[in-house]
């Protein structure tokens, strides 16, 4: 099983799902070991690791209509045109790797999007209130989501917070 983090760190929320993978990265160990990749705006970069996946958990935030930080997981074969790094400074998305992928008639991942509604989209670092907030719930569904699929976890005893996170990614 592969987690993929997609988004941009410099437009606000929409960095969410790479503060998330890193997060998860830093903070868990997981059996089976599972890799966790931040997939940042790396789109079409991205199709030989989907070309690898049997399993995947994609960490992004969605543009549905709802209030922000509202949480979804949603099999990847129902999203189009969400926010899954689809145009903007993202070009070719994700979604739109799989797609290539099956009209190339080769495997599609079984895929499941775990997105969060983003309060704001601006030329910024770190997470609006509303997801900071939310930051701890999105998290625990994907620890559940893995759960249910028999990927046990363990939170390392030094934690690091979404803080520094958010910092150490500034810093790059």
């Amino acid at each position: 099983m592969k987690i993929i983090g997609i988004g941009n760190v410099l437009e606000k929320d929409d960095g969410l799902g790479v503060y998330a993978s890193t997060y998860l990265q830093k903070n868990y160990t997981f059996t089976p070991n599972i890799q966790i990749i931040n997939g940042g705006i790396e789109g079409i970069h991205l199709l030989n690791i989907l070309e690898e996946a049997k399993h995947l958990i994609i960490l992004d935030s969605l543009e549905l209509d709802d209030k922000p930080a509202s949480i979804y997981a949603i099999p990847a074969q129902e999203i189009s045109g969400y926010g899954l790094n689809n145009g903007g400074a993202h070009e070719i998305g994700i979604i739109q790797c799989m797609d290539m992928m099956e009209l190339q008639g080769k495997e599609v991942p079984q895929a499941i999007v775990i997105g969060i509604v983003p309060a704001e989209v601006t030329f910024e670092f770190g997470l609006s209130q509303e997801l900071t907030e939310a930051f701890e719930s999105y998290v625990s569904v994907v620890l559940q989501y893995l759960q249910k699929h028999n990927i046990e976890w363990q939170r390392k005893e030094k934690v690091v917070t979404l803080e520094e996170i958010i910092y150490e990614l500034k810093r790059l």
